[in-house]
């Protein structure tokens, strides 16, 4: 298939206006693999030319322009070609039979094992709106979409406008699987939106419906997810209903759609999708079993990012996709601020700074970083703008312009925003745009700060120097403070100057804080004795690294868990995880933190954060295989300690972090054993679905459980997660007759779908098997170019992902992928991904070799 060059796009949009899109859906045939899709597109041509429609249809069955009948047989690849435009208006049919996506592309649909109800869903980005329905597929041809769709008749239809069943066909024809016929439905007309915002989802949801603001509201799943989404309903609700209120008094412009739906649908590949008045939702977020706190502020994040999309994004788009970060950078600021401001989850940033941003440091240390906006010339193509959606264009954008409001101020901030959206709604806007938006409301340069911000990659690291010195005429005792800068960016940050508390020798007690503009050749003067912790980017408004000097590193390994505040703590825990990174400090020395200070922490994102790393990098690749025992024996040491800290059961979130953390790290089965047989913790938690999926899954890895253990355990649970888990499990067990099937599921067997995949391989490589697995990992890699090549983005993603031999770390490994990517034919984003997992895998044996 063709991927759409930006000279293309900026060609065809020169050339043509698209006014209407109405797409016609049946989904009542009786073939699960494909539906019938037909599309009437009014256009108008500027002049006189030619140019193309993309589809990717399993048959174009008929094709006609201004009532003129066009050869379907001119279709390649993806385009259909469209010569001798006259000037003036236009009108294309079409007529397809498409095919349904198991991988979450396009129109994927998913058969429910819980209760045989089947669903379907839309997700049009980047290309795959081919995939549903013939389109001029680039973002600045935005224009009115209609929906008609008829569906079973117990299905309810949603599309980005309100949605009614206008007819219902009683009498069910050849074909139909619905006994009682068929629903009609119609959407209402959408305001002009890119095709890649495009929305529909039809199945027998389980909704929850109110009115806000004058619109309506609906919450939508699975019916065999019902009653954990009813327990969770108001929660959700409150939390769209407070972000909403925020963005309507923050912004200008008021809400630009006729609805507010939310649907949490299956197999989705994303958190979520913003499509303008039908956000979907991966959803996982409808709970089943129990989860922290601060995983429910993850999901209201992602709740309040997707709706800031609805200005940044859909209000205004960009214009290719060298702009993704005014999408993504501003919905996850957005998302973060308007959550503190609007809810009662008030220390977002914490979460930000411990799971979001390290996800930012890594991608702009590898050899795949690139700026935060790129120039034109970096995104030549949609094949190349789909790598670019990550840590870089998500969370370092969003740290950037947390720093931006920081120098700004938000006042100036807000009223440039407010005048993009006026300048630019319902159409397109670029970066240049977005800065002159800006500029027009304060006096600094934020053209140069953009320039140094934005169009530029890689970290800067700041590094204190303190020299104690006689401070003022009297001699009196003080110390001096220089910034050392590695890099080329300009910084305003806070400083933190703490002291021992001469009370109790643990706690921290906090000094007047300073301000500084780095990079500056002021020598800061400050009277008083020399502090026993000094925090360069307190308060973590910046984007950079921050090391510390010898007396402030002593402190925080001895002395972490007196810091008073948690995003202080969070910024020291980042300091201390990438000098594990650079090699700067030993693993060994982080975990050891991690068990001095983790028992007395209360912030669950800190928690969970530092030990997600301490188990998925240091246990398990950064530590030599001859030490793995003790660092998983440590892990489960930690979470012993907090097990009995939450046995009064006052933070239960935290006593579910602690217990799933020793599940993970068991290299003995006893303890999670007995649990699994009497179905509870001591003292609690009593097992749900997901504790027991993750025991079992540590038990298979361990070799203590068959395969009629997980069958009786999927028995008890037939539902898509007891799948997923059953095929993880399998996937884990320590046999090569296990091996060797899940090998044979994963890349020879194209009808697994993207999520039993994900699972699949995820189960597939432990590092306790690395004997076992040997044989794999050469195999690994022209095993999964083919498959990429066959079965398209997603599962070459996932492939890259989740299939990627992450814990054989070694030389061999790291020649084996280097002769991969010399082949040019590679699927593009499973060679990001490569090229990604490679420098990893590179990383993890610089810190083995010291």
């Amino acid at each position: 298939m063709s991927a759409l060059t930006r000279n293309e796009a900026q060609l065809r949009a020169r050339l043509l206006d698209v006014h209407h899109y109405a797409v016609t859906l049946d989904l009542t045939g009786d073939d699960d693999e494909t539906f019938d899709s037909t599309t009437v597109i009014r256009f108008t041509a500027r002049t006189a030319g030619d140019t193309f429609v993309e589809l990717k249809p399993q048959e174009l069955r008929s094709v006609t322009l201004d009532g003129r009948p066009l050869d379907p047989a001119a279709l390649e690849d993806n385009r259909l070609p469209l010569t001798g435009l006259t000037q003036g208006p236009h009108e294309l049919h079409l007529d397809t039979r498409m095919r349904y996506s198991r991988t979450g592309e396009g129109l994927h649909r998913f058969t429910d094992p819980a209760d045989g109800e089947t669903y379907v869903y839309s997700q049009m980005f980047m290309d795959d709106v081919q995939r549903v329905f013939p389109a001029f597929d680039q973002p600045d041809l935005k224009a009115v979409f209609e929906f008609t769709v008829t569906a079973p008749a117990h299905w309810t239809v949603l599309a980005n406008g309100i949605t009614t069943r206008t007819t219902t066909r009683t009498t069910p024809r050849p074909g139909d699987r619905d006994r009682d016929g068929a629903g009609v439905w119609t959407s209402a007309p959408t305001p002009v939106i890119s095709t890649y915002l495009a929305a529909v989802a039809a199945g027998p949801w389980h909704s929850v419906t109110t009115e806000h603001a004058g619109l309506p509201f609906g919450i939508h799943c699975r019916r065999s997810l019902a009653p954990h989404m009813d327990a969770d309903a108001d929660e959700i609700l409150s939390i769209t209903k407070d972000c909403f209120d925020r963005y309507q008094e923050k912004f200008g412009e008021p809400y630009p759609f006729d609805s507010y739906d939310q649907a949490f649908v299956p197999e989705f590949n994303a958190g979520a999708m913003e499509n303008p008045g039908l956000v979907t939702f991966r959803d996982e977020y409808i709970y089943r079993s129990a989860v922290t706190d601060t995983e429910r502020q993850s999901r209201a994040m992602v709740i309040a990012h997707e709706m800031a999309h609805m200005w940044f994004g859909d209000l205004v788009t960009l214009a290719w996709f060298d702009d993704i970060w005014l999408n993504e950078s501003f919905a996850e600021y957005m998302g973060y601020q308007t959550l503190t401001e609007a809810t009662r989850f008030t220390d977002t940033w914490t979460d930000f700074g411990v799971t979001r941003k390290p996800w930012g440091y890594d991608a702009d240390q590898r050899p795949s970083t690139h700026p935060v906006a790129p120039a034109p010339d970096d995104v030549p193509d949609t094949a190349s703008a789909l790598l670019n959606f990550d840590g870089i264009s998500y969370a370092k954008g969003a740290s950037a312009l947390r720093q931006l409001v920081a120098w700004l101020g938000e006042k100036d901030f807000l009223a440039g925003i407010n005048t993009h959206f006026a300048r630019h709604k319902f159409a397109n806007a670029s970066l240049d745009d977005f800065i002159d938006s800006l500029a027009a409301h304060t006096e600094r340069d934020v053209r140069a700060w953009a320039d140094i911000w934005l169009r530029t990659t890689g970290i800067d690291t700041l590094t204190p120097r303190i020299e104690e010195a006689a401070h003022g005429a009297d001699g009196a005792a003080g110390w001096t403070l220089t910034v050392d800068r590695a890099g080329s960016r300009p910084h305003h940050i806070t400083v933190g100057v703490y002291d021992r508390d001469p009370a109790d020798g643990r706690t921290l007690e906090p000094r007047e804080p300073l301000a500084l503009d780095i990079p500056s050749d002021e020598v800061v003067s400050v009277s008083g004795p020399r502090p026993a912790l000094l925090l360069l980017n307190d308060g973590d408004y910046t984007y950079a690294k921050v090391r510390f000097d010898d007396t402030s590193l002593e402190t925080v390994l001895r002395g972490l868990s007196g810091i008073p505040d948690a995003l202080t703590r969070a910024v020291v825990w980042n300091a201390l995880r990438d000098m594990v990174r650079d090699g700067e400090l030993d693993p060994r020395d982080y975990l050891l933190t991690a068990e001095a200070h983790l028992p007395h922490e209360h912030d669950l994102a800190i928690v969970q954060g530092v030990l997600s790393f301490a188990r998925t990098q240091i246990a398990v690749r950064y530590v030599a295989p001859a030490e793995r025992t003790a660092a998983l024996a440590t892990l489960t040491t930690i979470a012993r300690d907090l097990i009995r800290r939450t046995e009064d059961g006052s933070e239960p979130g935290l006593r579910l972090t602690a217990v799933r953390t020793l599940i993970d790290s068991a290299t003995r089965p006893d303890t999670i054993d007995s649990w699994l047989a009497d179905d509870t913790v001591p003292g609690g938690p009593a097992l749900d679905p997901e504790l027991r999926w993750r025991i079992l899954a540590r038990l298979a890895v361990l070799g203590t459980i068959e395969e009629s253990d997980i069958d009786a355990a999927l028995a008890a649970d037939p539902s898509a997660t007891g799948e997923e888990g059953a095929a993880r499990c399998h996937a884990s067990l320590p046999t090569p007759e296990a091996k060797a099937a899940a090998w044979e599921r994963l890349f020879h067997d194209d009808s697994l779908s993207n999520y039993l995949f994900s699972a699949t391989a995820q189960g597939f490589w432990q590092p306790e098997q690395s004997e076992l697995v040997e044989e794999y990992v050469p195999r690994y890699y022209p095993d999964a170019v083919a498959l990429a090549a066959r079965r398209g983005p997603a599962i070459g993603e996932a492939a890259g992902r989740w299939a990627f031999p992450a814990y054989a770390i070694d030389e061999a490994n790291l020649r084996a992928g280097h002769a991969c990517l010399a082949d040019p034919d590679i699927l593009p984003l499973l060679r990001r991904k490569l090229v990604d997992q490679l420098d990893d895998l590179a990383r993890a044996l610089r810190i083995r070799m010291g």
